[in-house]
């Protein structure tokens, strides 16, 4: 993309609705990669607008408008869509300044460059993207510390921000995204994170290569008066979207034990690596005490996890011991995977009780039929990294509001309906939580608690 002229825009980005932030996708939750860079934006003086797309309808008053639009795209589904927004955009509004930021920015900066964007920023982000604004509304044209742009090349940003409480009154309430039923009852959930990056060098996973096995903490106070406010806003669970939560086990502990001294009835779940629950078995009855009802991690051989079946039979008594319900994802295939391998996961699941903890998953299986090269952490498709085969249309309106259900008894179960099918499970164990997906559809309960 031929690199824009940069012209003073003292006088309109101050103003109201100037600056407008999307999101488009992030697994149901009201999105952090809105509030997080709003409350920045907003601490520097100025007044964004922004746009949710998995719930809202794409807005073309609001771009139109704009001088300055940030896609966040922490994830591919999100990439995906929100090229396609950016797109949206450019037509709706052929001057405005398009920047990508988050993790997979700075993972597809060279085909966003050369197609939509203006710039982009990856790693710990918010700073750099209030820097970008400053120099756009001071009209200096000279490259800016994390930003990258044509012909100014720029790594991701990896330093400790001075974090303000994320901005969440413009925002969809929480009503419009997931819920957890748990005894026939639907809770608000609210979304925080208290680090980001992880120390892990995981070949299937985008974060080392941006973070290169580093993390940063979120302060404590912040995150708690996050929490404070997503409580007042209706939330009764707090999902913990941390990569890896056990990452900083003591900042995780003080957080969530702070939490529980002040909302006693507030449960959570978070997200862990195997080898982490193995080393740090002993908080596991703690974590349940405080609320937890869930756990969730990625289990796959041969991409330097770092653990193995045996691991993850340790890791499965440790977690059920502890009365917490254990959600496995699955990475099915990989270059190394054979039919067999596929079918002896089909029976692990089976055996260890796992059918109604795992989500459905997408099967797509045929380069098990040819030579795969070695999966390196930099490996690219022809368009991004990590390409997905089912994206969801980005301008389609408002998405159906997921419900994630936690049972507590061997009665309740979890449902998702589309186009007239509806399908039923039926939990064995106490936590039975099914996470959204987004090429899936699920239960959709309005405001009124009817069924769309």
């Amino acid at each position: 993309m031929k690199q824009r002229v940069h012209e003073p825009l003292a006088e309109t980005l101050r103003c109201p609705g100037a600056i407008l932030l999307i999101s488009c996708y992030e697994l149901g939750h009201q999105p952090l990669g809105l509030a997080s860079p709003l409350g920045f934006l907003e601490r520097a003086g100025f007044t964004p607008e922004v746009l949710d797309i998995a719930v809202e309808r794409f807005d073309r008053d609001k771009a139109a408008r704009a001088r300055f639009v940030g896609i966040s795209v922490p994830m591919h589904t999100a990439l995906r869509l929100g090229v396609r927004v950016a797109e949206e955009v450019r037509r709706t509004n052929p001057g405005c300044h398009i920047c990508f930021y988050g993790l997979y920015a700075s993972l597809n900066a060279s085909f966003l460059l050369s197609h939509v964007a203006d710039s982009v920023i990856g790693g710990e982000f918010e700073t750099a993207l209030v820097a970008l604004v400053e120099a756009l509304e001071e009209g200096r044209a000279g490259a800016v510390d994390g930003v990258r742009r044509q012909g100014e090349p720029a790594g991701p940003v990896l330093k400790c921000l001075q974090f303000p409480v994320p901005s969440r009154h413009g925002l969809p309430g929480l009503e419009k995204y997931a819920r957890l039923e748990r005894d026939g009852a639907r809770a608000l959930v609210g979304y925080v994170e208290t680090s980001r990056g992880c120390l892990r060098m995981c070949l299937h996973c985008p974060i080392p290569p941006v973070y290169g096995g580093r993390f940063f903490v979120v302060p404590r106070g912040i995150v708690l008066e996050d929490i404070r406010r997503l409580v007042r806003s209706g939330a009764s669970h707090i999902t913990f979207g941390d990569p890896d939560f056990l990452n900083g086990p003591g900042h995780s502990l003080a957080i969530v034990r702070a939490t529980h001294q002040e909302f006693p009835a507030l449960t959570f779940d978070f997200t862990a690596k195997v080898e982490h629950i193995l080393e740090r078995r002993v908080i596991f009855p703690e974590l349940a005490a405080l609320g937890c009802v869930f756990l969730s991690d990625t289990v796959l051989a041969n991409l330097e996890k770092g653990h193995t079946r045996a691991d993850v039979l340790t890791a499965l008594e440790i977690v059920r011991a502890a009365g917490i319900a254990f959600r496995p994802t699955w990475v099915e295939f990989t270059p190394w995977t054979t039919l067999d391998d596929y079918l002896d996961v089909l029976e692990f699941v089976e055996a260890e009780g796992l059918i109604d903890h795992v989500d459905r998953c997408s099967t797509r299986s045929g380069f098990l039929s040819r030579r795969a090269p070695r999966c390196s952490s930099g490996q690219r498709s022809a368009r991004f990294w990590g390409r997905s085969t089912r994206p969801r249309s980005a301008i389609a309106g408002p998405t159906p509001i997921p419900v994630w259900i936690a049972s507590t008894s061997p009665s309740a179960g979890w449902s998702r309906r589309r186009r007239g099918r509806r399908r039923t499970q039926r939990s064995r164990s106490s936590g039975c939580v099914s996470r959204p997906r987004p090429w899936q559809a699920w239960r959709a309960v309005n405001a009124t608690g009817r069924n769309r």
